[in-house]
Formats: C-alpha cells, structure tokens, sequence
C-alpha cells in the first residue's frame, strides 16, 4: 500500500448536499451566461489536505501537473515562469515558495472521480435542462502561495470554482466580449494557441470582482477572460468543470474563423448563448477529415 492509498483511506462519503438549496437556486438564475457566487460546505476533506495533494502531485502524469512562479504580471506573453521547485516541494512549501500549482484532471484518480461525481451531479439537472447533455465532467486542483497572481487568461468549460481554504480574488470580464479578448485570440486558443491572455490596465473597470474566502465558491461562464490574486495566506481551490455541446460548437466555430481568416476572409464571430453555432462547428468538422486543410 502506497503514501497515497494510505492518505486517502480515510475519505468522508456522507450523503449530505454539499450546495445549499439557495446555491443551487441562484446558479439555476444565472447559468450558463452571468458570473455569479454560490455557498458550499465542502470546507474540510481529507482527499483536499496539503500532504494528500502533495502525495497525489508526486503521482499524476506530467501533463497533468503544472507550477510557476506566483508573482508574476496579471498579463504573461506565453507561460508563466517556473519556479526551479519540484511540484512535491512546490505544494509542501506553498506558504513561502511563492508559487502557484494547479493539479489537473485529478478524476484520473478513483475517490477525486467520486467527489466529483457527488459534487456535478447536484447541478446535473439544471446544466442539462439549459445546455444539453453534461460532457466531459474534470476537477482541478489549485493551491497557492500568499499573494499569487494566475495570470489573464480564459478556458473552454463551464467551471465552478470552489474555496476550500484561504482567500482569493477572481476578476471576471464579460465573455465573448472582444475588448477583453480579441477574436483572433480565440481563433489562436482553438488552434492549438496558448490561453493566456494580452493585458492591460485600462481593461480592469470592465471586471466583475468575487472575493472568495472559505466555504464561498464562483461560477465562471465559457471563456469569460478572468485573473486571480491570491490573499496573504495560503490557497487552496477545487474547479470542477464540464462542457456541453453549446460550447464545443462554439470552439469548433471559432476554429473555422481561423481558417477564413487564413484565406483572406474577416468572418463574424460566433453567438453566445443560446446561439447554437451549428453550421460552422460542423463545417469545421468536416474540413478536419480533409487532409492538409485544417
């Protein structure tokens, strides 16, 4: 039996709701578009202790493992910087490292699989009522240094991010905006292209500010451009995420933008919500099985 098995032998699995009625309510109001809060009493979990990510850090393939240096500029040109740390030194030592470490994908290991499991299917009703059929369901793990900046940048999931411990600001911009993020950085994001994206400071009055502090979670619609500024403690946060058909077609959408534009074309971008996107998701589709072309 490994350090791992062992840490997580001891794993809660109550039955009771972890989002409050009202929680649930408000994400009803709001999903899948508007930023908004809810509550959650996932404040004190084993699997979510400093050792047992540090244990599950050391075991996770390298793709799925990402740390830099956390006093960085809100706006990187590319990848932030590394620390010289391993991750196991990275996440032991987050109180003075200066880092921030984000585990991804953790349901590839069987009792994260489970809270997740536990935490989605409390909204599973309503994300499938708005958006379609839930796709793709991951959690990922973030732990932080005092006062770590997560740069500018967005992601292609529907994401709750919950606080679990310490304080930390999200500065959320509207999505599908293009003072905040041009269509060419989509286009760029879909084709392979980094998340990360061009700041200023003249976009900051744009942002809607959550200040999450243990027990408070946020919500953060589809390519909503956000970046995080950590409190003067230690963070840590789970994001649980999943995608839906709405927002596939839309990144397949955008992906098809780029290649107009590479022929000399200015194409519109594609519609939010409700907007179905469906001719140039599928024309992409089609244009991926053409060899050479996309």
């Amino acid at each position: 039996m490994n350090q791992l098995t062992r840490a997580l032998q001891g794993r809660s699995k109550g039955g009771r709701r972890i989002f409050s009625g009202r929680s649930r309510e408000a994400f009803k109001a709001s999903y899948p578009e508007k930023a908004h809060k809810v509550e959650h009493e996932l404040v004190s979990h084993p699997l979510l202790e400093l050792e047992a990510l540090a244990l599950l850090s050391e075991t996770l393939p390298a793709q799925s493992v990402e740390y830099n240096r956390g006093d960085g500029p809100i706006g990187v040109d590319g990848k932030p910087e590394a620390n010289g740390l391993s991750i196991g030194e990275t996440i032991r030592g987050i109180e003075t490292s200066n880092s921030w470490a984000v585990l991804k994908n953790v349901e590839q290991t069987k009792p994260y699989a489970d809270l997740l499991g536990r935490l989605i299917d409390e909204f599973h009703p309503i994300i499938e009522k708005r958006t379609g059929e839930l796709l793709r369901p991951q959690a990922f793990i973030f732990v932080s240094s005092p006062n770590a900046i997560t740069p500018f940048h967005f992601d292609p999931e529907h994401n709750i991010l919950l606080q679990l411990r310490g304080k930390k600001t999200m500065r959320v911009f509207p999505a599908g905006d293009r003072s905040y993020a041009s269509d060419e950085a989509h286009e760029a994001y879909h084709t392979g292209g980094a998340r990360e994206l061009t700041w200023d400071e003249s976009l900051a009055p744009g942002a809607k500010s959550f200040t999450l502090f243990r027990g408070e979670a946020v919500y953060v619609p589809v390519m909503a451009p956000h970046f995080v500024k950590n409190g003067d403690r230690m963070s840590i946060s789970l994001s649980i995420t999943w995608r839906s058909e709405w927002s596939f077609a839309e990144a397949d959408a955008r992906a098809f933008n780029a290649l107009l534009r590479r022929m000399g074309l200015k194409p519109s971008p594609p519609g939010r919500w409700p907007s179905s996107n469906r001719l140039k998701a599928n024309a992409m589709r089609i244009a991926r099985r053409i060899p050479g072309l996309a």
